[in-house]
């Protein structure tokens, strides 16, 4: 296993919220209750945690996009880094409405940082004011904090992971309308009807949060490391048969020569034809 029942333990994943704030969909994950609190079954968060690693590992392979969101203080950093580590996309700052269900919008948003960051290479910046500078300059800034880290998103991903499922309940729910997968880290306090793939931990917890997502991001690697494999592979045996094709096939000089020469024979045979047509009429006419 990648996680292990005392790695959760000692990361504290297994403290749930007050009794009193809970979420009755989460007791099938709830092991006991103890000074007001509820505790989380780490057995079952570590089975869950593999379930959805592997999920995601097999999404990797095939070369598609997850996305990675958090924008709670406790999972911010951990998510940026973890995230830039296996070049996937994520959200820390505010979700913005309609980023899945609108994405043309989004995108369009994106390209605009990309025009104004031409703008200031190619000599257009240096032609228009200072005040003109300033407001731009602001957008630019502006658009990088919320949209910069989904820059490469180009398309809608096959994967949305988030932490703290009841504040990210925009995104599930944009998630959920499109039919993406929706993976999540769910605390006793929220509901787990919406999430596909329910991993049961504390999502208050920085560390809680990354001994979850050091499981999940080496899933992702496994699974891209297996797909350069793949491609290297496949390209391999393309070569190995354009090559065995290439020795097949005849060589143009080869083929040039063999032309000519059936030409030649064709031509032998008619020359060989001709003198005897013309020789028949001759001795039709001395028997006459």
């Amino acid at each position: 296993m990648r996680t292990n029942f005392d790695q959760l333990l000692e990361a504290g994943c297994h403290f749930g919220h007050l009794s009193r704030k809970w979420n009755p969909a989460m007791a099938p994950y709830i092991y006991m209750e103890r000074n007001g609190i509820h505790i989380i079954d780490l057995n079952k968060t570590a089975a869950k945690i593999e379930e959805a690693a592997e999920a995601l590992k097999n999404i990797a392979k095939s070369g598609r996009r997850i996305l990675f969101v958090a924008t709670k203080k406790q999972g911010q950093e951990v998510i940026a880094a973890k995230a830039q580590e296996i070049s996937m996309p994520y959200i820390t700052e505010r979700w913005a409405g309609g980023m899945l269900t609108n994405f043309p919008t989004i995108r369009k948003a994106v390209k605009k940082m990309t025009n104004i960051d031409k703008m200031m290479t190619d000599g257009t910046f240096d032609n228009i004011s200072k005040r003109e500078k300033l407001q731009i300059t602001r957008q630019r800034e502006k658009l990088e904090k919320n949209l910069g880290s989904i820059a490469d998103l180009t398309r809608l991903p096959s994967a949305v992971f988030v932490v703290d499922v009841m504040k990210e309940h925009i995104a599930v729910a944009e998630a959920n309308r499109l039919g993406i997968p929706v993976f999540g880290i769910v605390d006793t306090n929220s509901n787990p009807n919406n999430i596909d793939f329910v991993i049961p931990a504390n999502d208050d917890a920085t560390k809680s949060i990354e001994v979850i997502m050091t499981a999940i991001c080496d899933a992702i690697k496994e699974g891209l490391e297996e797909r350069k494999v793949t491609q290297a592979d496949e390209n391999a045996a393309q070569q190995q048969e354009e090559g065995a094709e290439e020795k097949a096939a005849p060589a143009p000089k080869e083929r040039r020569t063999r032309v000519r020469k059936a030409a030649k024979e064709e031509a032998e045979k008619v020359a060989e034809a001709a003198p005897a047509k013309e020789e028949a009429p001759a001795e039709e006419a001395k028997a006459e």
